[in-house]
């Protein structure tokens, strides 16, 4: 009996020392990683600005994150403001997420100064592998449900199937809506930061 409980507390101990040794080596990876990946992610959200603002030369010159109450839940979008080498406004790039067929659909709408849609990359998405790489194509200028030059003020904004303007994905309508929907609460961000901009409003707007 003594043995087997001399062979059980050894077990523990062999299984504790395990579980510490592999804890300190992930903790250990992840902080040698973390900086790394904090880099790229910056270049990729800094290339995907210059992408959808038009590729032309441009700095961001503030960052806003803006907060809107939306089916009674908090929705934060973050707009980049952007400017040429004149320091002319040229509009803004905003984050936008929506919840797609498969999960988080996160998306980079680029905006001119009049609200119509410079372009738009997906930054993020759990869906269906090949239709997320669908989706970042689908609704490009040469694609057949182009929204580049739409203005979602002007423009209904949502899939035909829902007597709207745009081409859904095909057999991807769920995908579709997502997206569209990330888009017209990117303008409405974007649009509620300009305003809150010249205003003293609150409630929505937070730097």
């Amino acid at each position: 009996m003594k043995k087997l409980e001399s062979s059980i507390t050894n077990m523990v101990l062999v299984l504790v020392g395990v579980a510490l040794i592999t804890g300190g080596i992930l903790a250990y990876v992840n902080h040698i990683t973390e900086e790394p990946i904090k880099l790229q992610a910056s270049k990729t959200l800094a290339d995907g600005i210059k992408s959808v603002m038009g590729g032309v030369q441009l700095t961001v010159a503030e960052d806003d994150t803006i907060r809107q109450t939306i089916k009674g839940k908090e929705a934060i979008f973050v707009v980049h403001k952007t400017v040429d080498v004149n320091k002319q406004d040229l509009g803004a790039a905003v984050e936008s997420i929506t919840s797609g067929f498969g999960g988080d659909l996160k998306v980079l709408v680029g905006f001119d100064t009049e609200g119509n849609i410079l372009g738009y990359t997906i930054l993020q998405h759990s869906e269906t592998p090949g239709l997320g790489a669908k989706a970042d194509k689908w609704f490009q200028k040469d694609g057949k449900g182009n929204i580049i030059g739409m203005n979602p003020e002007k423009n209904n904004l949502t899939v035909k199937k829902d007597g709207g303007d745009v081409d859904a994905i095909t057999a991807s309508t769920i995908t579709s809506r997502a997206f569209l929907l990330a888009v017209n609460q990117a303008y409405s961000a974007y649009k509620s930061g300009n305003v809150d901009a010249h205003s003293s409003a609150s409630g929505h707007y937070e730097k």
